[in-house]
């Protein structure tokens, strides 16, 4: 049947920020879903208030509403656009909530909106646990034992009805398990089902017995509206039930299941989608298989596009999503074409001759506190993917993928993920046993160890529930490394060589076991003729002949690159998503693409993340699914031999390549041999970016230029430390000379302090120094992109003012644009410097500098001649396409080709806010420091700061209250700041209550103050309070050094209880502004396209 012309314009609700659970994925899926739709020629308009998209670009849609997604805000924009038709499975679990508050509250009705993709009905009978329960029953799929509950009552007497733990709480309604877990006693069971019955928005929540030790599945399914149903793929979680999928490394197709078992979960699947009726489009079906005796049970049902889904398509080559938004608009999946093959219709289901290995990433480092044992709440921040030709080949490769510093499983020096090389201790058999039988991040490492220990895979198999067959693998792999060890690296012949290749060891492993460098490795490899071939994914394991050059690597005999003339351009891209390098250079990388594609160069993009759009198989002209590391891309380099490579987009990943591809490439220019390679690194050189990261040839170069920068030292021992630090005067700013996203880096306020810091956070050598700067109190950051050409022009793209004064990371503060408050005096030497050290360090490029402004003085902070985490943020804000207008300039036009030759000031105001995961980590304090922790990021635009700024704290969950009771307790250094904020919160109707001394300072300024106890001084105090909702707003600055336990305890209760907690005073200010606005006004919508054209 053809498409529906019945419709003609179609909303699509995004998935909002980046959080634990739901990342990028849905940005991909969202994106395709777009480009499906309009290729049919349907009108899309789309709500999503992330800006770090490139769903939210104005191009992508034909209406887009950059704006929190509230059911409320969605009505608006219902009644602006009159949609004939609501598609919410393409933005997570966000939008299914919403689009089914939306037919409940009868907004669709009124409207005469249809749901298209799922309906109402199907959506309730996957998400509500008891009707999910229901209906597998009804068709005889089998399901866990278990209850459901909608109070604590309730819970308690399923718990006893189930009658032994651990007992599994699952909340129905969320994503990635939020407020789920495992309870292994009364106590825990009760702790959990509390916070998942909060975290529900029904307040229901489902208690089954505990499936631990049975292996965990999914299966990938679409059906059409004729019925029709395909099995895309399968994947096997290589950790057993009781860690959340996400969480686990899983490995597509499934290894373990035997043809019969496989028939048996296909056909509980395809009764399973017509039981729910997902009358169109892709649904993810998690099933529980228990090892012993084959017993199958359906854990659950996701009826939308899922981060398998973005998994299961990159796996296989088959666009889930596209597919999906076709579906939903009619057509039948033997009317859709294979972009593939272009032979093969929707109906073919795929296959592979490959095995797909997906690793989770995690950021436990930045949680102190958080407990790192996996459970069925979600955790990883991350993934990497990897495909190869065997299990063992893409599981090391998937490791090397992640970034933690490892270079496979192990055999590399690397005591644990991210640890710094050093010759492995092996820990005692009592801890390696404890370790394996607790999930968590290390774990697959434990498996090493306790081989190495002599433990057999029975045993091990015991500890862990992980399947023989994978220990068996495993078990290959240390076989494998024991031969290189024992053999020199001149005496491996061809064949063995090949065969280790095979086993996925990267360059780096063979010259850690064989005792010398990667480089010799290199050579020796290349001198026997061992490189590795390039394999295509085409959804047919090659049974038809594929058109979408999209690669992956293997050693192998015949490799399958498609030759090409044409002038190419190599991209490399952002590795896997975690905290400090999230989609926001995804976005960048995808940009390039376009804007090269459109200026006729063939774009190669190598990357190893499955969520995002630059892994698109369409997105550039070549993907090469590969590890971002020296070995992996100096062999597509050698196989592609393009013009230029792009380091400046994807974050640190490929910045840290900048110097090892630089100098390979002198190295063959410079070589006696006559070499084909003719590529270069474009835009900004790599000594450059070396120039701006190096302290001492930065400060150089502002003394120079006569550019101002807080008092600082660099000090290699605990003495020199101390001493740089009495000099400068406290508070300092302290941290590691390499590190990135503000890793270990403090404010500190005294010796005893410093002192602190350098025996627990950091030691101080003289490899490893550490830096320290004059901490500019109550001082505005201000963030400034700019693009610069090859004749030393530049233009600035956006001045950011930060609303968290300095001291907080870039990362994590709000920021306005334009600025709000700053003098023009201080915006003039803002542009000055920026254009002065553009061309000083001859940026070709894009170029991020963030400075602070203390009084009158101006200071900079530090440089990147880089792609930044603001770039599509300032591009949505002004409507310059800042990363394709800067990839231009790096192919050799000037800022007058590309027609951008003035700063671009909006008439509007954008505000951008961070989204913090601290819900996900209890016992993490959710302060704000120079570490960033957030996942994500909103944006709010309207025409006055006040509008902007509450829109932005409503994307980011934060409901802001008209009325009510202002708790404020702030540290000596903030109370005069505090005084003018108290007073307009009494003059907007709010009533104040304070601790002891906040309390005399507003008295004496004569505001009108209520006394309330602090936490340690006795009953009813602020924590009583907090729990009876008497409070509705807090503003609490740390006290003393350190936090104190009080403000601590204060603040977990606040996140618990969803009570809004301002850490600064600048943050004080800008919230108080958006309330008086919200006063005066209620929040109105307004498309992207119609501010950027007004």
């Amino acid at each position: 049947m053809p498409r529906r012309s019945d419709l003609k314009k179609i909303m699509l609700i995004g998935s909002g920020p980046i959080v634990i659970g739901q990342a990028c994925e849905f940005d991909y899926s969202g994106t395709q879903a777009c480009k499906a739709l309009r290729e049919e020629g349907y009108a899309v308009v789309l709500v999503n208030s992330n800006p770090a998209t490139i769903m939210t670009d104005p191009e992508t849609a034909d209406r887009t509403y950059i704006e929190p997604l509230t059911a409320p805000l969605l009505e608006q924009v219902i009644a602006q656009e009159r949609p004939d038709a609501i598609l919410p499975t393409m933005g997570g679990q966000t939008a299914l909530n919403l689009a089914v508050e939306l037919a409940k509250s009868g907004a669709l009705e009124k409207y005469n909106v249809e749901l298209i993709g799922a309906k109402l009905e199907a959506i309730e009978k996957a998400e509500d646990r008891k009707l999910f329960k229901e209906a597998m029953v009804k068709i005889g799929v089998g399901v866990c034992p278990s209850g459901l509950a909608e109070t604590m009552d309730e819970a308690k007497i399923i718990g006893e009805e189930i009658g032994s733990y651990p007992l599994i709480i699952r909340p129905a309604f969320t994503m990635g398990g939020s407020g789920g877990g495992i309870a292994y006693n009364q106590e825990e069971f009760e702790t959990i089902s509390r916070s998942g019955l909060e975290a529900s928005p029904v307040s229901q929540i489902l208690i089954e017995q505990s499936l631990l030790g049975w292996k965990e599945y999914e299966l990938e399914v679409m059906r059409d509206l004729a019925d029709n149903v395909v099995i895309i793929c399968s994947i096997e979680n290589i950790d057993p039930m009781g860690v959340h999928t996400g969480d686990s490394i899983t490995v597509a197709p499934a290894q373990t299941l035997t043809d019969k078992e496989y028939q048996r979960l296909r056909d509980a699947s395809i009764k399973i989608i017509r039981e729910i009726g997902v009358e169109t489009g892709g649904s993810n079906i998690q099933f529980s298989v228990n090892p012993d005796n084959g017993d199958v049970v359906v854990i659950e049902m996701n009826p939308r596009v899922s981060r398998s889904s973005a998994l299961a398509s990159k796996a296989t080559g088959f666009p889930i999503a596209k597919f999906a938004a076709k579906l939903a608009v009619g057509y039948r999946l033997n009317e859709i074409s294979n972009d593939i093959t272009q032979k093969t219709p929707a109906s073919f289901e795929p296959t592979i001759d490959y095995v797909v290995t997906k690793v989770p990433r995690f950021a436990f480092e930045k949680f102190p506190g958080a407990s790192e044992t996996l459970t069925t709440q979600m955790k990883s921040v991350g993934e990497a993917m990897a495909i190869g030709r065997t299990f063992n080949e893409s599981f090391q490769k998937a490791l090397r993928s992640l970034e933690t510093g490892r270079a496979g499983w192990g055999c590399d020096g690397v005591a644990s993920s991210g640890g710094k090389t050093r010759n492995e201790k092996l820990p005692t058999l009592s801890q390696v046993r404890s370790d394996l039988r607790r999930p968590h991040p290390e774990r697959i490492f434990a498996i090493r160890h306790a081989m190495q220990l002599g433990l057999d895979v029975e045993e091990i198999y015991e500890l862990t529930a992980i399947d023989p067959w994978f220990l068996n693998q495993f078990k290959t792999l240390l076989t494998v490394e024991k031969f290189i060890k024992r053999t020199p690296l001149p005496d491996l012949t061809k064949a063995q060589l090949l065969a280790i290749k095979q086993e996925g060891f990267s360059d780096r492993q063979i010259a850690f076991a064989a005792k010398t460098d990667e480089d010799t490795v290199r050579a020796t490899r290349k001198a026997l003729g061992i490189v590795p071939v390039y394999k295509m994914v085409d959804t047919c394991a090659a049974e038809f002949e594929s058109l979408t050059p999209y690669y992956y690597s293997t050693y192998e005999t015949e490799s399958e690159v498609l030759p090409s003339t044409r002038r190419k351009v190599m991209i490399l891209g952002g590795g896997p998503n975690r905290i400090g390098q999230g989609i926001e250079f995804d976005y960048c990388c995808c940009h390039a693409s376009f804007a090269l594609q459109a200026d006729d160069y063939e774009t190669i993009m190598v990357n190893s993340n499955p969520e995002t759009v630059s892994t698109d198989y369409d997105t550039s002209d070549r993907l090469y699914f590969e590890p971002l590391t020296k070995e992996d891309v100096l062999n597509i380099i050698e196989a592609e031999n393009p013009d230029g490579v792009i380091v400046q987009f994807g974050g640190q990943t490929p910045l840290k390549l900048a110097i090892p591809l630089q100098d390979y490439l002198q190295q063959l220019e410079s070589s006696e041999e006559e070499s084909s390679i003719k590529t270069k690194i474009w835009g900004t050189s790599p000594d450059s970016i070396d120039a701006a990261e190096d302290r001492e040839r930065f400060e150089q170069m502002l003394r120079e230029l006569d550019i101002r920068q807080p008092p600082n030292g660099i000090a290699r021992s605990n003495d020199e430390a101390l001493k740089i630090a009495q000099n400068i005067s406290y508070p300092v700013v302290v941290r590691p000379s390499y590190v990135l996203g503000g890793r270990a880096m403090e404010i500190v306020y005294s010796d005893a302090d410093l002192v602190r810091y350098m025996t627990t956070a950091v030691q101080v050598e003289p490899d490893h120094p550490i830096l320290i700067d004059k901490f500019l109190q109550n001082a505005i950051e201000v963030d400034v992109d700019a693009v610069a050409d090859h004749t030393g022009a530049a233009v600035i793209g956006g001045i950011m003012e930060h609303i968290e004064q300095a001291g907080i990371h870039s990362g994590d503060s709000a920021c306005s644009l334009p600025t709000v408050t700053l003098s023009d005096a201080a915006l003039t030497t803002i542009r000055d410097w920026t254009f002065k050290l553009a061309k000083r360090l001859k940026v070709i490029g894009l170029m991020n500098i963030q400075y602070a402004i203390q009084g009158d003085q101006v200071y900079i902070i530090e440089a990147n001649p880089r792609a930044s985490r603001t770039v599509p943020f300032v591009s949505k804000a002004t409507g310059a396409r800042l990363a394709q207008i800067a990839v231009r300039i790096m192919s050799g036009k000037t800022l007058t080709d590309v027609g951008l030759t003035e700063e671009i000031t909006p008439a509007h105001i954008s505000v951008k806010e961070a989204v913090l995961p601290f819900n996900k980590f209890p016992g993490t304090d959710t302060l704000l420091g120079p570490e960033m922790r957030s996942t994500g990021e909103v944006m709010g635009i309207d025409t006055s700061f006040g509008q902007a700024y509450a829109k932005a704290e409503l994307a980011a969950g934060q409901q802001l209250p008209l009325t009510g009771t202002v708790f404020i307790s702030v540290n000596d250094r903030d109370k005069p700041a505090v005084i003018p904020i108290a007073k307009e919160f009494a003059a907007a109707g709010f009533t104040i209550v304070a601790t002891s001394g906040t309390y005399s300072t507003l008295s004496e300024a004569n505001i009108d103050v209520t006394s309330i106890l602090k936490i340690h001084e006795g009953r009813p105090h602020v924590g009583d309070a907090l729990k009876n909702q008497d409070i509705q707003i807090i503003i609490n600055s740390p006290a003393g050094e350190t936090a104190q336990e009080d403000d601590r305890i204060l603040r977990r209760t606040a996140l618990n209880y969803k009570i809004p907690t301002i850490t600064t005073i600048a943050g004080a200010k800008a919230t108080i502004a958006a309330i008086c606005s919200l006063k005066d006004q209620d929040i109105t919508v307004k498309a992207l396209q119609d501010y950027l054209t007004a």
